[in-house]
């Protein structure tokens, strides 16, 4: 059973779990209150706020130095030493529990940058993460601050993944497997902060089952604790379990290519699924919060929705869907859609273009709609208003080659899509 989730506008990645038993009124605390952090680049770390009392989150900013937040309750930035603020994208902020708040403090490089060019000029070598609390009984504001202590990036700053890219024997695009054969090999590629293991799980999902929603493709340690377990299960292929040195990067074989299934034709994703691990720097105490009497363990956690990696099963020849440098993959020709669902449209680009332009046309040849795709992706995913633009739900869609000056170098056929009623 999923679980309904309200979203708050967050300017960090910070994490918070509540338990069920409401928080005493005061002062809003944070736990941890001061972390380590890459000095280079990006950290990821698992906060819990507790205390909240009739209050919701506002915005949030990292910054040099703070000044009195008078007439408000506590310490805010300073306008003049902002470093920079979270934007609403990377939000992954969740209400838990009673009177408690979850969110994900995703430093940006470009912010850790800015502090470490303030400490080399002579200020300290810390900066503050602060987070505004807004009253809904008319109460004063609250600013609640965390201390960031620029720690270089190995040991001692949290287990945090930075960057994911999955690919196929090096390349990061859609590929078309023959039935009963077996893909290319795959490798994740992380970026990383701290030390420590790594475990998780790579699944697939077979064609016909329910595609992942983005909060599925979250590492389990950037949910609250009420919520792990909650995620979407799909087949087990293979499980990961591996030390990270403190060196910031890695690459992960994938699962046996021959444990990967092509029994069936369509198009199956592959997932790497990260599980929380015990990490003391990444540790947060609901205790100290008033949140709860655990602690919360939030090793492998990352502020962004985990990659996946595409591979279409078929027996259609490859020059039946070629052309221009570009082969399509799905869906096939004439395919049904579930008029409620999402609709991918797959690729093989072999054209060595600069920009691949996705076309969709109505069954009269209007334009209704066009977007521009980065090579190496190899997938749109139609947006919903498209579908509305056509009264006989029907469209066509081709892929465009284009080069360094726009103009296009090749194109795949036309292919056609239905919408149907259905789940």
């Amino acid at each position: 059973m999923r679980i309904t989730r309200h979203r708050f506008f967050a300017c960090c990645t910070t994490a918070l779990l509540l338990a069920a038993t409401p928080a005493a009124a005061g002062p809003v605390r944070v736990n941890p209150t001061g972390v380590n952090v890459s000095t280079v680049g990006a950290t990821t770390v698992f906060l819990t706020f507790g205390g909240l009392a009739n209050q919701k989150p506002a915005e949030a900013f990292w910054c040099g130095a703070l000044i009195s937040a008078a007439p408000a309750v506590g310490q805010r930035c300073d306008p003049a030493r902002i470093f920079g603020q979270l934007p609403v994208r990377f939000d992954q902020s969740t209400a838990s529990g009673s009177s408690g708040f979850t969110d994900i403090m995703s430093i940006p490089a470009s912010v850790a940058r800015r502090a470490f060019e303030d400490a080399r000029s002579g200020s300290t070598s810390s900066f503050f993460y602060v987070r505004r609390f807004v009253s809904l009984t008319g109460g004063p504001d609250e600013f609640v601050v965390v201390t960031c202590r620029m720690a270089g990036g190995g040991a001692r700053v949290p287990l945090s993944l930075t960057d994911v890219r999955l690919s196929f024997e090096g390349k990061p695009t859609v590929q078309f497997v023959q039935p009963g054969a077996s893909p290319p090999a795959i490798s994740a590629e992380v970026t990383y902060t701290g030390t420590g293991r790594l475990r998780g799980r790579w699944e697939v999902v077979r064609p016909g089952q329910p595609v992942p929603e983005e909060r599925d493709l979250l590492s389990e340690a950037a949910l609250p604790i009420e919520e792990r377990g909650s995620q979407q299960r799909y087949t087990e292929l293979q499980r990961l379990d591996v030390f990270l040195p403190p060196t910031g990067k890695a690459v992960i074989p994938g699962p046996d290519v021959h444990r990967i299934p092509t029994d069936l034709e369509g198009q199956y994703l592959l997932l790497l699924r990260i599980e929380a691990t015990d990490d003391k720097s990444a540790d947060s105490d609901l205790a100290a919060v008033g949140a709860g009497a655990t602690v919360v363990h939030s090793g492998g956690v990352a502020g962004f929705a985990l990659p996946v990696l595409r591979y279409v099963v078929g027996s259609t020849p490859p020059a039946a869907v070629h052309a221009g440098g570009v082969t399509l993959l799905a869906p096939g020709e004439t395919s049904a859609v579930p008029a409620g669902g999402h609709l991918d449209l797959t690729w093989r680009d072999e054209a060595g273009a600069v920009l691949y332009r996705v076309e969709m046309q109505s069954s009269t040849g209007e334009m209704v709609g066009a977007a521009l795709v980065q090579p190496g992706q190899g997938v749109y995913r139609v947006p919903p208003f498209i579908r509305e633009k056509v009264t006989d739900k029907r469209i066509r869609w081709r892929v465009v080659a284009l080069d360094p000056q726009g103009r296009a170098v090749g194109a795949s056929v036309w292919r056609s899509v239905t919408f149907v009623e259905g789940s």
